[in-house]
């Protein structure tokens, strides 16, 4: 992922509803550059993030586990998969908010979208996340996160 860019700020809130989560998303997405129109690409794998980072505050490993790629599966069964965030990415695995910061698609045709996490053990990090294109679908790919400098 190193080299990976990342352009165009766009801030923005969103939930865990996802009617909620989507209409911010359009919103968030139109506040980039004023000349620039946002890749549909970003929008479609940012809908991608919140419904696992959904699943998992619901406790659906199962369903976060199918939004992961191929490549992860290969890595991960599902138990070593949950046991994997569970361990290894807290904040995630049971976030209370999370804030899209920016998003971009790279010269490799991955999507790389940095978020803000805050988790409900009341830490948060930023993530940067990897999506790929599966068939017609956005499935995370892998992620890296680093705890913020703030609190909840």
């Amino acid at each position: 992922m190193a080299g990976a860019p990342l352009s165009g700020p766009a801030p923005g809130r969103v939930t865990s509803m996802r009617p909620c989560a989507l209409a911010v998303l359009a919103f968030t997405m139109g506040l980039g550059v004023a000349d620039a129109e946002p890749r549909p690409e970003v929008a479609e794998a940012t809908v991608t993030v919140m419904r696992q980072l959904e699943a998992f505050r619901r406790d659906d490993f199962d369903a976060a586990y199918e939004l992961a790629s191929a490549t992860i599966k290969e890595i991960f069964d599902r138990p070593t998969f949950e046991t994997m965030v569970r361990r290894g990415y807290p904040e995630i695995a049971r976030s209370v908010s999370a804030v899209v910061i920016e998003g971009d698609v790279g010269p490799d045709d991955h999507v790389y979208l940095r978020i803000t996490i805050h988790g409900a053990n009341g830490r948060s990090v930023d993530a940067i996340y990897d999506l790929v294109r599966e068939g017609s679908q956005w499935r995370i790919n892998g992620v890296v996160a680093r705890p913020t400098t703030g609190t909840v």
